[in-house]
């Protein structure tokens, strides 16, 4: 099953330790340098990937360019917000979504309609650690050479349904 990650732009990079710093001096330097990071981490996982931002801060050429380097990019339109886009796309793809904000509002709303939601921390965290597997080829896999079993270990705590999906897509990032 393929995951498409849906990603509060403004949000990432605003609570970033790495884009930040680079928003302040450029917003346009911010974004192009997500988008840049968010390509590298494209190629090594292959997830389908949607920015959104505000539309207010749109570049001239938002219009008319929303694919770049393989990454869809939305703005939202005149007097809409970024949550509002993340909101109607979350609705839309339901438990195909991931949804990439620290907006509790955006977070709650998506969980309702069964996507799986991470804050952007953590997603950049995910993203910087996908990124140094591959600089040293380490693939997840049979870690320490445990096998699993279906045997039983201890009494039974086993999350819901909804709980073990989402874990699963995150695991996936």
């Amino acid at each position: 099953m393929s995951i498409h990650i849906i990603i509060d732009g403004y949000n990432l990079i605003r609570q970033s330790r790495f884009f930040s710093p680079l928003d302040s001096q450029d917003m346009q330097l911010g974004r192009e340098t997500l988008i840049d990071t968010l390509a590298a981490y494209k190629r090594i996982k292959g997830h389908k990937i949607t920015i959104v931002f505000d539309g207010a801060r749109a570049p001239l050429f938002s219009a008319s360019r929303d694919q770049i380097k393989g990454i869809k990019i939305k703005f939202s339109r005149s007097g809409e917000s970024a949550d509002t886009v993340i909101k109607r796309m979350a609705a839309r793809e339901k438990e195909k979504a991931l949804i990439v904000s620290s907006d509790l509002d955006v977070i709650n709303f998506a969980s309702s309609r069964g996507c799986a939601t991470i804050t952007s921390l953590r997603f950049e965290e995910k993203i910087a650690m996908a990124a140094h597997m591959d600089t040293k080829k380490i693939h997840r896999g049979n870690e320490g050479g445990r096998t699993s079993t279906t045997k039983k270990k201890g009494p039974s705590r086993r999350l819901s349904k909804k709980k073990r999906k989402s874990m699963a897509k995150i695991q996936k990032l």
